[in-house]
């Protein structure tokens, strides 16, 4: 495998034949179906943690593999060390969980179980000192070709050395410092992404929304109009929606943007 060290960005694979779309997607749909029969079983046999492929999700409860079945280990020291393999169906042990925190595209930060954040100090050791995130706690996720490294603010790689301590002292990626960081959040697509808060739910938990955030409480009821839902749902097909929100809010005399 060869080593590299230009790749700064993470950025989309690139796949082989990609050109040809049309003419392989039957095959390209047969793959698929391949990847994520391989990725359930990938994630079942680390006992549900699942390989996390983008910097935005190294969120909550993470944990950092090297090999198989091998995490990084916080030690009560501020040190880390790379814990005993597990078997196959096993997720990683309480002091091998990390907190993970997106900060942007392209930086991470990493708590450990000692509420304190990792770093690699002058000599590149990888310590747990730190209180707040700062440039040095910042690391970033490197990807090419379905590969991970981290990159830390003395441009070297996270690693383990010959006696499992965790180091950044390479300013070079190869086998040594490829690595897994997995995740234990399951999180169901999130078809609200792009949706206003207020307009998230049914057509009555929208109503609802609206007149929570314009209502005026004076008496701590809430007032909903009594005309039936028909004209919610024709409006929202007809892009009246928020007129008609507010005309239903008019008719109980509770508005605050309403004469």
């Amino acid at each position: 495998m060869s080593e590299y060290e230009t790749f700064r960005k993470p950025g989309k694979l690139k796949l082989k034949g990609e050109k040809n779309k049309s003419k392989k997607r039957k095959h390209k749909s047969h793959k698929s179906t391949q990847d994520t029969i391989q990725t359930n079983t990938d994630t079942i046999k680390h006992g549900n943690w699942w390989k996390i492929s983008k910097a935005e999700d190294i969120v909550g409860p993470v944990a950092i593999e090297f090999g198989n079945n091998v995490y990084v280990k916080a030690l009560d020291n501020g040190l880390f060390t790379l814990g005993a393999p597990h078997n196959d169906n096993e997720g990683p042990s309480p002091e091998e969980i990390l907190t993970g925190v997106f900060i942007s595209e392209r930086k991470v930060a990493f708590k450990s179980g000692y509420d304190k954040y990792l770093s690699a100090d002058k000599n590149g050791i990888v310590t747990g000192r730190s209180d707040a995130i700062g440039p040095m706690e910042q690391w970033e996720p490197v990807l090419e070709n379905g590969k991970m490294a981290l990159l830390n603010w003395n441009d070297c790689f996270m690693s383990a050395d010959e006696e499992d301590s965790i180091i950044a002292k390479s300013k070079k990626a190869g086998n040594n410092e490829f690595l897994t960081v997995r995740s234990h959040t399951f999180k169901e697509e999130n078809k609200y992404k792009d949706v206003p808060e207020e307009e998230r739910g049914n057509l009555k938990q929208v109503e609802i929304n609206y007149v929570k955030k314009f209502q005026k409480f004076q008496d701590k009821r809430l007032r909903l109009c009594k005309e039936g839902k028909k004209d919610l749902k024709k409006a929202k097909d007809e892009g009246t929606f928020h007129e008609t929100l507010l005309d239903r809010r008019s008719k109980m005399k509770a508005d605050r943007y309403c004469k």
